[in-house]
């Protein structure tokens, strides 16, 4: 069961970066071109939002059922082992919090123009800290 919810999880992963990618850039578009938000600008933001939560959800899983997970805490000079028990978890858990700021701060916005700002900016940098503590090692 663990080799398949790690499979899903990196799979997975492909798909949460190719969404949050197309709805920060769909977002910076709309923003320059002084477009009005459509239904189809808030369908892309809502499928990486939706994409990230069900990441977390493969990652929570991944992380409590995995051989490695809470038992490797002692072991922090080991920087691989690290990087998988501590760093990653808990970056990409602020990475979707920010998502999740971004996509409620839009719901709230008046005009188009704030609500692309709101989701440019904080799915940027979720995206951001998403890239910056993937495991790219055991990606290739």
């Amino acid at each position: 069961m663990y080799e398949i919810i790690q499979k899903a999880h990196s799979g997975w992963a492909y798909l949460v970066l190719i969404t949050l990618i197309i709805a920060v850039v769909n977002s910076l578009i709309g923003r320059n071109s002084q477009k009005e938000f459509s239904p189809q600008d808030r369908k892309i933001a809502l499928f990486g939002l939706i994409a990230t939560h069900l990441q977390l959800v493969f990652g929570f899983i991944i992380y409590f059922v995995s051989p490695l997970g809470m038992a490797s805490f002692g072991q922090m000079s080991d920087k691989a082992l690290r990087l998988t028990s501590l760093e990653h978890p808990l970056i990409n858990i602020i990475a979707i919090t920010l998502i999740t700021i971004g996509w409620s701060k839009h719901k709230r916005a008046a005009d188009s123009q704030a609500k692309f700002k709101s989701i440019a900016l904080f799915y940027g940098l979720g995206l951001v800290l998403i890239l910056s503590r993937i495991p790219w090692s055991l990606w290739f």
